[in-house]
């Protein structure tokens, strides 16, 4: 399937967008909101004059005139604005998703202003709806769609705004809907205004647009509704998004005695016709970003129940041996810890969620044929359903993915003898892309648990401690689920002397750790055999040139023919901060050398701060580098400070820390603190400084003379 072409205009960068044009569109806030319970969409061509909508298309010499003939430059748009058009396809959708993900994250580390507010359930409810808002556009205008999203300097709000060429269509949630609609070309613009603080339609000569307006997470009240909702039912908003990409039909008529609704096969077959391949997209979108099986599960009970089912339980089992430890909180499994465990039960009515998990978990499905992923027939738990629920159907489906059963996936319907052929094959579909967020999820846990053994391995497993010396460490790997690329080690070598190290591997992940691995023990070797500063860092350069040597060597004789990228040899540099410790009376006798890192600072009793070593070459570059130390004394109440450029490099839009010599500041403000409240300090501040999680691995050592 080929790519949707989208033509996109965007300003991230406040310097180079020019100022806003005379006919740029009003504020947001100044838009009469529409009440989300009783949206209404204005006259056929009376214009909403506070809307947050702007028409490049609309006439501006004369009716006929087009305001931008198609072979015209478009206009500049203002800084924090981006704009596409995209064609009036079933793809657009899911192009619109991404490119406002895409956009939303890059204006968070832009430095923009309003920026810093942007976070995560923003973006989450922004993508959620645009994709409402182009689904409407594409179903039923049928037109070339053109998306605005805009985000507002002074608050902190976005604005999103999607026009379409066929304004005599109202959009899809702004008419009255019958007690059996089923709001499935999209989920419609009821479920925007759940989403947004305020939304409207605006028409124009040949247009109309409708835009909504979400403010930042600061700024959503906790006595909403509709979120309050939403963080009661569910622990993540994966969760969230999954009620509303199945919301429970509402019932035309009381359920009869067995617990049917009379109407409910003629809504389910309205809902299959027209919104069924829409509920598997989003749900694989949704399922494709969890990096937790236990997660999965919960979403697959959430996106069922109760649209497809009026209950459902997901077991999991080891694709391997099908043997589990004890189960975890919440969950089922035998008490001899093997076979599947019941992993997530979830009833429309929450009233029947425990005794139904006590019975169903007695009763683990024993499938006949592992490879079959159709439904086959499961005994009907009625025990735990009361009166209305004694009698029913229950399928269960096989969860198969790379030719391995991972579990099971049970549904059941009270008051039928059968489920109607439609849904079976609906909830077959679901559950393949169900067992293969699974497989992923499970294959990320493989993958963390290998890099945590991994990085245990790599790093000391006690810092020494110094007589005379005070130390402090902070270590925190940007990706919790590899190898950091930093490294640190403070250990006793021979003759009265400690050694530290600090430094940081080109890269991250497996060449990370093969790097660390050759430097630290090689570190320590070295240092115990008796070898001063200079000369370890001499031999160590010369250690990883002929490792870099060795390692082209074999993969020139391994490797026939085109090399994929990554397969080949891989350049290995190594910043390092390498010194020892010689304790006296009154102080210590500090000698070190920096290898292509971070300078050390060296704050004194006075509070005056200033460099500690001269910068030297990268280890691993050249083969003829030689490397010298320098000397001094760290008398009592002095401090050293040894950082990665984590620190240094820490990013607040396009500013660093260490920019104006930021980090010599922020350590003159810790005159008198002890090391430890120093690098706690100096760790506070460098998360501070950026609005976003830090993206790089920081490590810092704090040496002080007592």
């Amino acid at each position: 399937m080929g790519a949707i072409p989208v033509q996109r205009e965007t300003v991230t960068c406040a310097s180079d967008a020019p100022a806003h044009l005379e006919d740029a569109p009003p504020r947001a806030q100044d838009a009469p909101a529409h009440p989300p319970s009783a949206p209404s969409a204005p006259a056929h061509g009376s214009p909403l004059s506070g809307a947050p909508a702007h028409d490049t298309d609309a006439p501006a010499h004369g009716p006929d005139a087009p305001a931008h003939p198609r072979d015209a430059p478009a206009p500049a748009l203002p800084p924090g604005e981006t704009r596409a058009t995209l064609p009036g396809s079933p793809l657009s959708p899911g192009t619109a998703r991404t490119l406002v993900r895409t956009t939303l994250t890059e204006w968070a580390c832009s430095g923009l202003p309003g920026a810093d507010r942007i976070q995560e359930r923003q973006i989450q409810d922004a993508v959620l709806a645009v994709s409402e808002l182009v689904t409407n556009a594409v179903v039923h205008a049928g037109t070339d769609v053109r998306l605005t999203c805009r985000l507002e300097p002074d608050t902190g709000a976005l604005v999103l705004e999607v026009l379409d060429h066929h304004p005599s269509r109202a959009p899809r949630g702004t008419e009255a809907e019958g007690p059996y609609d089923a709001p499935e070309h999209g989920r419609g613009l009821r479920l925007v205004a759940r989403l947004a603080e305020s939304w409207g339609v605006t028409y124009r000569a040949g247009t109309k647009t409708v835009w909504a307006r979400l403010p930042p997470e600061d700024q959503v009240g906790d006595t909403d509704g509709a979120r309050a909702h939403g963080r009661e039912h569910a622990p993540d908003g994966g969760l969230r998004l999954a009620e509303i990409l199945a919301p429970e039909p509402r019932p035309s008529a009381p359920p009869d005695t067995a617990g049917e609704h009379p109407h409910r096969g003629e809504r389910e077959r309205d809902w299959l016709d027209r919104g069924a391949l829409s509920f598997l997209a989003e749900a694989s979108d949704l399922l494709a970003g969890q990096l937790d099986e236990n997660l999965v599960a919960a979403l697959a009970g959430q996106l069922i129940v109760p649209r497809l089912a009026d209950w459902c339980a997901v077991w999991l089992e080891d694709e391997v041996a099908g043997r589990w430890g004890h189960a975890g909180p919440g969950e089922s499994g035998p008490p001899d810890g093997t076979g599947p465990r019941l992993a997530r039960v979830w009833h429309a009515s929450e009233n029947h969620i425990e005794d139904l998990r006590h019975v169903l978990g007695k009763e683990p499905p024993r499938p006949a044929d592992d490879h079959r992923t159709g439904p086959v027939t499961h005994p009907w738990p009625g025990a735990a359903l009361g009166a209305r629920g004694a009698r029913g159907t229950a399928l269960a489906y096989r969860l198969i993915a790379g030719g391995r059963p991972l579990g099971t996936l049970v549904i059941g319907r009270a008051g039928v003898t059968s489920f109607p052929d439609e849904i079976t094959g609906l909830v077959e579909d679901l559950g393949r892309r169900v067992a293969l967020a699974i497989g992923a999820a499970r294959q990320y846990a493989r993958q963390a648990t290998i890099s945590r053994v991994l990085q245990r391995g790599l790093l000391p497993g006690a810092v020494a401690k110094i007589p005379g010396v005070a130390s402090a460490l902070v270590y925190e790997p940007c990706d919790k689920g590899g190898p950091s690329g930093d490294f640190y080690d403070l250990f006793p070598a021979r003759d009265g002397r400690w050694c530290f190290a600090i430094g940081d591997v080109q890269g991250k992940g497996p060449e990370a750790a093969v790097v660390i691995g050759i430097a630290r023990p090689w570190l320590r070797l070295l240092a115990r055999e008796g070898y001063r500063v200079a000369d370890v860092l001499d031999r160590l350069n010369q250690l990883l040139l002929d490792d870099a040597t060795e390692a082209a060597d074999a993969a020139a004789r391994a490797l026939v023919g085109p090399v994929a990228p990554g397969d080949g040899p891989q350049t290995r540099f190594l910043s390092l901060l390498y010194g020892e410790l010689t304790p006296f009376d009154g102080g210590v006798r500090c000698t070190l050398a920096s290898a292509g890192h971070p300078l050390p600072l060296l704050l004194g009793a006075d509070g005056e701060v200033h460099t500690a070593a001269q910068p030297q070459t990268l280890l691993g570059v050249f083969e003829d580098a030689t490397y010298t130390s320098e000397t001094f004394e760290l008398r009592s109440g002095e401090t050293l400070l040894c950082v990665t450029d984590g620190v240094t490099e820490r990013r607040s839009g396009s500013r660093q820390f260490d920019d104006g010599d930021g980090l010599a500041s922020a350590l003159a403000g810790c005159a008198g603190l002890n090391a430890d409240l120093i690098a706690e300090r100096i760790r506070r501040l460098v998360h501070e400084f950026g609005g976003r999680p830090p993206e790089d691995d920081l490590a810092l050592l704090v040496l002080q003379a007592e």
